[in-house]
């Protein structure tokens, strides 16, 4: 976003009461755009005539009602020097132009640096100096806004991104700090991560920008195994105890076409976000693996799936239990995580899956005789289950 403020919902309000404080003081309506030229705000009128583009001129008209201003009257007006200026501008009406009035033009400025402007119809005497300065004061308060909300819109995507991917030890610790630097004071206090996943597209241009998604802080897509890309987000929270941002930003994220959301913990700063981040793409694989977990599921919340995830894809294989992951096996393996999960109960069990105690016990058999395990031995059950539960990750 750089130093282009967009208007969201947070300021809105806030740039039509000043726009209107403005147009109060200097007694004419006044519009607010930002320095490429759209409409954030203007000021109310006294009757809809005046949109009309008699009452005003074509290119008033044009820039209120499709909200932004063409590239041909943007030069023509950064022709006068606004974007130099640091008191108000008048132009003059230039009907071969399509304006036919003449202009106040108050620049937006924070820190030096032109955010905007605030534009006036000049009707003469047109307003007097003490009116434009104090008018020339309200801009700056706006300035102070397109500039924060510039700051917190900026994009994180390259510095995210490279916490998630680095390696641990010293090249994390690198894009640690180069996104600590960014974030300047939004760096400090309680953060988790979010992984949504699969996300439909692998294209960082398709991801969703920070000022739209509430709560977030910024977002990257990442490569995320043989199941595509994920999207992450960065969340930064009031509070360690109030996780409730982070469920809200990730069930919004979910209506894009995404199948499940894990969040990580919550850490106290960005030292140990890649932490956060494996803890919620292991969420995130939980309940796409267990759908009763999610849609959004916390990682403290995972259960067995916790050590499972941890495991690297051929640790979760056992040779014993091969035999019945075929899909020929399929209804024998539901029927013994089923089992395993009623801690062996075989009534549970039977209720269920909807089968006889005798086709349960019969299933059970067929399970020992596939896979030589014992189910009436602690460890092999144990052995089982894990390997089971491991095969839909």
């Amino acid at each position: 976003m750089g130093q282009n403020a967009r208007v969201t919902p947070e300021h809105r309000g806030d740039y039509q009461e000043l726009v209107d404080e403005i147009s109060e003081l200097l007694g004419a309506p006044a519009t607010l755009e930002n320095r490429d030229f759209e409409l954030l705000a203007f000021g109310a009128y006294d009757s809809e005539d005046e949109l009309d583009a008699s009452a005003l001129d074509p290119v008033r008209a044009r820039s209120i009602l499709t909200r932004r201003s063409t590239p041909a009257v943007r030069a023509w007006f950064e022709g006068f020097g606004i974007t130099r200026a640091t008191g108000p501008v008048h132009i003059p009406p230039t009907p071969e132009a399509g304006v036919y009035r003449g202009r106040v033009c108050l620049p937006v400025r924070h820190r030096g640096v032109v955010l905007g402007y605030v534009w006036l119809l000049e009707d003469e005497p047109g307003p007097g100096g003490d009116r434009l300065a104090a008018a020339m004061e309200v801009t700056g308060r706006i300035g102070a806004l397109l500039a924060d909300e510039a700051q917190h819109g900026a994009d994180l995507t390259r510095e995210f991104r490279a916490v998630l991917t680095a390696e641990r030890g010293w090249q994390q610790d690198m894009a640690v700090a180069a996104l600590r630097t960014a974030l300047g004071p939004r760096g400090e206090g309680p953060h988790t991560v979010v992984c949504v996943a699969p996300w439909p597209s692998a294209d960082p241009d398709d991801a969703p920008s920070a000022r739209t998604v509430p709560h977030a802080t910024a977002l990257c897509t990442v490569p995320w195994g043989a199941q595509g890309h994920c999207l992450a987000m960065l969340v930064r929270l009031r509070s360690a105890d109030v996780r409730a941002p982070a469920l809200t930003a990730a069930s919004r994220l979910l209506r894009e076409g995404a199948g499940a959301a894990g969040v990580g913990e919550v850490r106290p700063g960005l030292a140990d976000l890649g932490t956060s981040w494996r803890q919620a793409s292991a969420a995130a694989r939980a309940v796409l693996a267990e759908p009763g977990l999610g849609p959004v599921a916390e990682w403290s919340r995972i259960g067995p799936y916790r050590l499972l995830t941890s495991l690297s894809a051929e640790a979760g294989h056992d040779p014993a239990v091969a035999p019945l992951l075929s899909p020929a096996q399929r209804e024998l393996a539901r029927t013994a995580e089923v089992y395993l999960d009623h801690a062996g109960q075989a009534g549970r069990t039977a209720a269920a899956l909807g089968i006889h105690r005798q086709t349960l016990y019969y299933r059970l058999s067929r399970v020992e005789q596939l896979t030589g395990l014992d189910l009436d031995d602690g460890e092999d059950r144990l052995l089982l289950h894990m390997a089971l539960k491991a095969a839909r990750l």
